[in-house]
């Protein structure tokens, strides 16, 4: 038991809820092929989470780390993002590691609440205000994506633009579920701060996951 505890901390062992081989649909690499991992566990709770059925890891088996590295470099990819759920929820240490040993790329998408592990080469950070990211990665992140469902969300966004680095990438996405109410805003917004570009989700133009 305690051997399993170790592993688990030292990331041997991780929730894995679903992987699966797609194309990117948000941000920067919209439209890129790449292998997914999505990691159960996440509490920050957010009101218009897509993705609910990850929060819980305890409905989500722990999976050997190698088999998912193993399950990735078969897949013929040569990027795999990892998601969750909150993924920095867990040590990620090992499996970038595994991951750059075969030589593919690793990108992950999170909210920032927890602490920084592994190595990678894309960092997505979506800050949520349930739980705001820590600084170490706001300025390590290589793209800064903030959810707009509302008005006051594009002051939340700049708060943000501050805390990021220069060279990081900055994106207004509409929340699905009020797409066709807050586009309009956010291209006007765009229009007027040029700083920032639209990210939209793609994937689900596509119907593709």
């Amino acid at each position: 038991m305690e051997k399993s505890i170790i592993s688990e901390k030292e990331g041997r062992y991780l929730p894995l809820v679903e992987e699966f081989y797609t194309i990117q649909g948000e941000g920067f690499n919209t439209g890129k092929a790449a292998w997914f991992i999505r990691l159960g566990g996440c509490d920050v709770g957010c009101s218009w989470c897509d993705s609910r059925f990850t929060w819980n890891p305890d409905l989500h088996p722990l999976v050997d780390t190698d088999l998912i590295v193993s399950n990735a470099i078969g897949s013929g990819t040569d990027s795999v993002v990892v998601t969750g759920g909150e993924p920095l929820t867990w040590n990620l240490d090992y499996l970038c590691s595994e991951l750059k040993k075969k030589g593919l790329k690793t990108f992950i998408e999170t909210s920032g609440a927890y602490p920084y592990s592994g190595n990678w080469d894309w960092i997505c950070l979506s800050p949520k205000r349930n739980m705001p990211p820590v600084k170490e990665i706001c300025e390590k992140a290589d793209e800064l994506k903030v959810i707009i469902q509302g008005k006051n969300d594009f002051e939340w966004a700049e708060s943000y633009r501050k805390q990021v680095n220069s060279a990081c990438r900055l994106y207004l996405q509409p929340e699905w579920s009020r797409y066709e109410k807050i586009i309009p805003e956010i291209v006007e917004y765009v229009k007027k701060n040029t700083a920032w570009s639209i990210s939209l989700q793609s994937h689900k133009f596509m119907h593709i996951p």
